[in-house]
């Protein structure tokens, strides 16, 4: 026998799951009513089924978002800015920045309550075609090759008079709302990020990290903390739960409490494909001993001198 026909267990046991896995979200999974997901057994099954998803997990970059994909966060966001002191500077970093919709939707959140901020902000990316289109904030009303949603789903009426320009079948961002944003490109597990962007009170980072594997995203989520000014924040959701918790526990971060569960359900799009999809959010369950800080997704860093 060839040695490239001979297979590891470990790969035999991947292959096999693989193989059954469809079966068990089909067979089973689904006939269940979304009410009975909060009963232990039940949302054991879940788990389990969310760890065989890990096994079939592609790593791809993706660049699904939406404008105000997660509300409640939004709202911890403006709270977590409106004492600031009045005039004062607000340092801000969104990595993964895509299309732009997120670093829009938050500059918006700020300046509709507090226009007397001198918001800086530097969104990154690490593709250059996204940042340019980010950059440029003008968007079809139709899901693009790029970005495969319909950005505006979850923006009212009211929001889209107030943020866009419209020209036929496009939606300009107005020039008001662009002020104060350095578009970057760049790799958010670069070592070197700090020197390139410098401490911040408030870093996004939202909905990349889950399509790494978790070693890689635990060293970027280390990565990113180091930005963060001593006192500031770390907004991180769309990312392995046992990675953050553990990264979060050793780190000694201060999970923010405030809006909690409302926010780690903001965003339906990863709910609802828990837990055949290893993206997917597993629903809250208080019964984990951890759960404040397991579904805390902003923290407060303090560093140690």
């Amino acid at each position: 026998m060839q040695t490239s026909d001979i297979r590891s267990p470990a790969k035999s046991i991947r292959t096999w799951f693989g193989g059954v896995l469809p079966f068990l979200k089909k067979g089973i999974w689904n006939s269940f009513p979304h009410s009975l997901v909060k009963f232990r057994l039940i949302y054991w099954y879940g788990e389990l089924l969310h760890v065989l998803s890990r096994l079939r997990a592609t790593w791809r970059q993706n660049h699904t978002t939406w404008f105000f994909r997660n509300r409640p966060q939004l709202e911890l966001i403006r709270r977590l800015t409106h004492e600031r002191p009045h005039g004062s500077t607000l340092r801000i970093a969104v990595l993964a920045c895509s299309n732009g919709a997120e670093v829009y939707s938050v500059l918006w959140t700020i300046r509709a309550t507090r226009p007397d901020l001198k918001v800086t902000l530097r969104a990154v990316d690490i593709s250059n075609g996204i940042v340019q289109i980010a950059r440029e904030g003008v968007y079809r009303f139709n899901a693009s090759e790029l970005v495969p949603t319909r950005v505006f789903e979850r923006t009212t009426q009211e929001e889209m008079r107030s943020i866009f320009d419209s020209d036929g079948d496009l939606a300009k961002i107005k020039t008001w709302l662009k002020e104060g944003i350095h578009w970057q490109v760049g790799d958010a597990g670069d070592p070197e990020l700090l020197k390139l962007l410098g401490s911040q009170d408030l870093v996004i980072a939202n909905n990349f990290l889950c399509i790494m594997k978790p070693p890689n995203a635990e060293r970027c989520l280390r990565n990113l903390a180091r930005l963060v000014d001593s006192g500031g924040y770390l907004v991180v959701s769309g990312i392995d739960l046992r990675v953050r918790t553990k990264v979060a526990l050793a780190s000694g971060w201060t999970p923010v409490r405030d809006l909690l569960e409302e926010v780690h359900d903001g965003d339906p799009s990863i709910r609802i494909i828990w837990p055949w999809k290893y993206c997917g959010l597993e629903p809250l369950n208080k019964r984990k001993a951890d759960w404040k800080i397991r579904y805390a997704s902003v923290f407060q860093i303090e560093h140690k001198k």
